[in-house]
């Protein structure tokens, strides 16, 4: 048992060797954030200062007694488990406290044992009330709580702001989560925004697992002692060392070989592993999170995947869209990366035009973000005239704008219906196309709704009849 996250534990008794040894205790057992005060207003001041995740409180004390305090600090920071700590001719008071609203309670003189156990759980309760609060505030629909922690990931997608709101419901659990999406969608930039708003002091670590044999993956994760094998000249710690008190990243988990995915689920379950060539155990508090442009659901059908190493690695999940289904993105993601590129080779930021966001917003990008994000480092490379173009992107289609939307134009500015159809569609085709579209292009069937001129039931309606005539 470790204290995880570096919660801050505060213990307050006026007896100065008691706080001691109980701080000893909780530091061997890997507990590493605490407080201690033998006054019961330089503790107050402390909790509203830097706060803490979980308080043991004395019974008995002079000035400001525990009891006096308990229904104050219960109103105050509901979310933080109180412990209460007394001797045997107490108990009496120790239950009206339970009544109250105290976590557990601990009678002096204090078994270590237990005194570890009730300190971990409460922390683990106060992940639970924390993450229950966040969560209650994402159904809510409340504002996010640190919105300038999301500022690297550029959007106005309603999906992709809904991945926000589940990010700080879990971020602070510290269980390991699943990125999924397909190649280029930005899997790995949404991994590091969960290790800012995770509040982890550590390194964020990535690692991609992808080609790497069992005996590799295992050394570079967990390093090796010198005389390992032939090229362990010396001892070397791994990327989970690095990672200590931080973030691990593991991308392309479904490339896993089965040595591997056994090393890795063992260090999801008990927080342990080994260096190779040695027979120490040693142990990580690292956060995991993982991600993968496979469908691990049918590797696990296909036997190539542990169904209990997904169930260890899901245990919060994300699904990213692909950059198709959030189009609206694109001009903001256009204007953001010319003027990155710019800026890196120290250009004046180019005008942009509108016919080119245009084109660039009908492209299908099966490479996503990234594919968009190569393009745009080519054309302004190309650029000389101080306006971004169609003539800084080669090939790229031209797209007019029609009472109907977008409609993508061949190179000699013609448009025919065989572009779309091999053959003449009727009415109801064009009219399911231009649903289908429009949902595409919207994100939601409200918005297309509106974009069309239709109620919501009318939009359902259309669909359901589509669906019957397929």
């Amino acid at each position: 048992m470790s204290n995880e996250t570096g919660q801050r534990i505060l213990l307050i008794d006026d007896d100065v060797d008691f706080l001691e040894g109980m701080k000893r205790v909780l530091r061997v057992n890997g507990f590493k954030s605490i407080a201690s005060f033998s006054c019961s207003t330089e503790a107050i001041e402390s909790l509203e200062q830097e706060g803490a995740a979980v308080i043991l409180l004395d019974m008995v004390m002079p000035g400001i007694t525990g009891r006096d305090l308990l229904p104050l600090l219960l109103d105050k920071y509901p979310d933080t488990p109180v412990v209460i700590s007394s001797a045997v001719n107490e108990i009496n008071n120790v239950v009206n406290c339970m009544k109250v609203g105290a976590y557990d309670y601990l009678v002096k003189p204090i078994d270590t044992t237990r005194l570890v156990q009730v300190v971990h759980n409460a922390l683990r309760l106060n992940m639970l009330n924390l993450e229950n609060r966040r969560f209650k505030n994402f159904l809510l629909g409340n504002p996010l709580s640190s919105p300038e922690l999301f500022a690297r990931i550029v959007t106005r997608n309603s999906r992709m702001k809904a991945i926000f709101k589940l990010i700080e419901t879990f971020a602070t659990t510290m269980h390991p989560i699943l990125i999924t999406g397909e190649t280029g969608v930005g899997k790995e930039l949404v991994a590091t925004v969960i290790h800012g708003v995770s509040g982890v002091r550590g390194e964020f670590v990535p690692f991609n697992a992808g080609g790497l044999d069992g005996a590799m993956f295992i050394d570079t994760l967990f390093g090796h002692v010198k005389g390992a094998h032939a090229f362990a000249g010396s001892d070397r710690g791994g990327l989970i060392q690095r990672a200590q008190g931080g973030t691990l990243f593991l991308d392309e988990v479904g490339d896993l070989s089965q040595e591997a995915q056994i090393a890795l689920l063992r260090l999801l379950q008990e927080g342990e592993y080994y260096r190779s060539g040695s027979d120490t155990v040693m142990r990580s508090n690292a956060r995991v999170i993982a991600a993968s442009n496979r469908d691990l659901r049918e590797l696990i059908d296909s036997g190539k995947f542990r169904r209990d190493l997904y169930h260890r690695l899901s245990a919060h999940q994300i699904d990213i869209p692909p950059l198709r289904e959030r189009s609206e993105d694109i001009p903001l993601l256009v204007q953001h990366f010319v003027a990155e590129e710019a800026r890196y080779l120290s250009k004046t930021s180019p005008d942009i035009d509108p016919a080119l966001i245009d084109a660039l917003s009908a492209g299908e990008y099966p490479g996503n973000v990234r594919e968009l994000i190569n393009m745009i480092r080519n054309g302004v490379a190309l650029n000389s005239s101080g306006t971004m173009s169609l003539e800084d992107f080669p090939g790229l289609p031209q797209v007019k704008k029609s009472s109907a939307g977008l409609v993508r134009m061949s190179q000699d500015e013609t448009f025919t219906i065989h572009a779309i159809f091999e053959k003449c569609p009727t009415l109801d085709e064009f009219e399911r196309l231009i649903i289908e579209e429009t949902i595409k292009f919207s994100g939601s069937k409200a918005h297309a709704a509106d974009l069309l001129g239709i109620t919501r039931p009318t939009l359902n309606r259309k669909l359901l009849a589509a669906a019957d005539d397929a």
